[in-house]
């Protein structure tokens, strides 16, 4: 086996281990959670059940960080973690100044279920999470917009799509169906305000800014845009099968439809630009 099969393979198993524990975690809240009945009546059980939402929430964080840190690692060196630095600082002041001003997402603050705090309102960990979705969408979006300075406008409007898409299942699952943040007023879809939405773009455009700014760009053509592509796909599966699992279909069914559009969108657009549909950096080829 060559040293790059032998890469795509360890890439593979890194994505079926984020698949397991998101599968577990998506078990558990269905059988569990939503059903406490349904716990053996031990004391292990119960003390499981106590810490449950807080060290499932977390430690999927943890572990898909893990996972995409090993792989920018693989094909980028040190250099992806200028990206990290800039997308954790700006995400970090958005939300700063979200849950201290209502500004861009509207009124919310977060619960203690997410563990310890930058200051006195923002999860160490809520950063972190901004960083797994934006990195994979825009890598993605690169491989849809490769012209690098054409396809500049592109490639920030998609990833930042990609990030409201995400939320279209994050926001019902973790603050109407699990309390790790509330908001301050009451919205029309699962409790949620339309503002954020326009929040979540804003942001998103300028987190895709910072990547494009700060990318080494011949070191990031190596990423493996299908297997990115792949990673967003399990992480947005955790709030979508929280939300399957408590019947919430309003919010399942409006992102599919959002997802299967961005993915129609995005092979027309190949087909229109004449862009193969598998490219080397697509498959993780050097």
């Amino acid at each position: 086996m060559t040293e790059s099969a032998r890469s795509i393979s360890k890439d593979h198993l890194a994505l079926v281990a984020l698949g397991a524990f998101t599968l577990v975690s998506i078990f558990g809240y269905g059988k569990f959670a939503l059903h406490p009945e349904n716990l053996p009546s031990t004391g292990i059980a119960l003390r499981l059940y106590s810490i449950s939402f807080q060290f499932f929430a977390q430690l999927h964080i943890l572990i898909a960080f893990t996972v995409l840190a090993t792989v920018l690692v693989r094909y980028t060196g040190i250099r992806w973690t200028a990206g990290l630095a800039a997308i954790y600082v700006l995400s970090f002041v958005s939300e700063h100044v979200g849950t201290g001003y209502g500004i861009p997402f509207g009124g919310y603050s977060y619960t203690g279920l997410l563990g310890i705090r930058i200051g006195p309102r923002v999860p160490v960990l809520i950063p972190l999470s901004w960083f797994l979705m934006s990195m994979p969408g825009w890598v993605v979006a690169r491989s849809v917009f490769p012209d690098r300075q054409a396809g500049r406008l592109g490639r920030i409007v998609l990833g930042s799509w990609g990030l409201v898409l995400w939320d279209l299942a994050l926001d019902p699952a973790m603050s109407f169906l699990a309390p790790y943040w509330q908001w301050a007023e009451t919205g029309p879809y699962y409790g949620m305000p339309w503002s954020n939405l326009l929040g979540w773009f804003v942001t998103g455009v300028v987190l895709m800014a910072a990547l494009e700014a700060t990318a080494s760009w011949a070191r990031y053509d190596r990423l493996p845009a299908r297997w990115m592509a792949g990673f967003y796909a399990l992480v947005l599966t955790l709030p979508l099968g929280m939300l399957a699992a408590a019947g919430a279909w309003l919010a399942v069914g409006t992102t599919l439809i959002a997802a299967a559009g961005t993915v129609g969108g995005i092979a027309l657009l190949r087909r229109r630009e004449g862009v193969p549909e598998a490219t080397p950096s697509a498959v993780g080829a050097s």
